[in-house]
């Protein structure tokens, strides 16, 4: 017998990439388990599968940075008492050091991540707490149909309570752009370009003494990075990133303060016009800014 669960749940996370830098990414999950019927005639009830897996799933996946273990880019990966920093080299040559609790990183045996090596990761771990009448579980992957401009960002939270204050966890997100009253794809293409592949940092987060330090270990020019620091509630976070891939806003960077960078970025430029902005955080949420 098979049991299906479609839309189970969405994995935003970041990862590294030796040639597109950090990635931020969002992948829903869909599962199917393969098992004999229990004592109560299911294989599991559909309440305790939404529960289980999706707690899995989020404990161990979700809102973290994930990192190619076998790829020749990671270059470092240091453990203390209360963190694990790690430094990745690209193929360009660029440097992305972070320094954050360990619980902040998910590490998958490959030297790429895609949806095809994380697969066996995923299966792995949750079979290990599925009842002993499930005896398979089959599971996909799949990044959200979108027919409209969208990028790829990454971000940290440092006031927010729970993992979303992990400083590189990403999202995969569309776009809309509304301008006297009717979606303009040429602002949508905007950003979706502005922020193909981004880390958008907090001003306030900025830590020139980090960059500095880090780019002087390494033979780096510091001008050509950024570091950023905070502390919140799971621990000390770092990350030493390239300009080249990074956005500064002058606020925090979660979706509501997106969206209203992006309206008055746009009505800066264009102050005879009137806007909506419709940013999203991964799949079916987000925030809306107009004027």
């Amino acid at each position: 017998m098979h049991l299906f669960v479609n839309d189970l749940s969405v994995i935003d996370f970041s990862y590294l990439d030796s040639q597109r830098g950090i990635v931020g990414e969002s992948w829903i999950v869909d599962v199917i388990l393969v098992g004999n019927l229990n004592e109560q005639n299911m294989v599991l009830d559909f309440g305790l599968v939404k529960s289980q897996i999706k707690t899995i799933i989020d404990d161990e996946f979700d809102h973290k940075l994930h990192i190619p273990e076998e790829s020749t880019g990671l270059i470092a990966n240091h453990h203390d008492l209360d963190s694990q920093a790690i430094s990745f080299r690209l193929d360009n040559g660029e440097h992305i050091y972070v320094s954050a609790p360990a619980s902040s990183y998910c590490f998958a045996p490959t030297d790429k991540i895609t949806i095809e090596s994380l697969l066996p990761v995923i299966k792995s771990r949750l079979m290990l707490d599925m009842p002993s009448n499930v005896k398979d579980l089959i599971i996909t992957l799949r990044p959200e149909k979108i027919d409209s401009p969208f990028y790829h960002y990454s971000h940290g939270l440092k006031k927010h309570e729970g993992n979303c204050q992990r400083i590189v966890h990403g999202h995969r997100s569309k776009i809309i752009v509304k301008s006297a009253g009717n979606e303009n794809t040429d602002y949508q293409t905007y950003w979706a370009k502005r922020w193909q592949d981004i880390y958008i940092g907090s001003e306030s987060d900025l830590d020139l003494e980090l960059a500095h330090r880090y780019c002087a270990q390494h033979g780096l020019s510091s001008d050509d990075y950024y570091g950023f620091s905070y502390t919140a509630s799971q621990g000390d976070f770092e990350l030493v990133v390239s300009k080249r891939i990074t956005d500064i806003m002058d606020r925090d960077t979660t979706v509501e303060c997106i969206a209203e960078f992006m309206l008055e970025t746009m009505q800066n430029k264009y102050p005879t016009e009137t806007f909506e902005v419709h940013a999203y955080e991964g799949v079916s949420k987000g925030a809306i800014a107009f004027s």
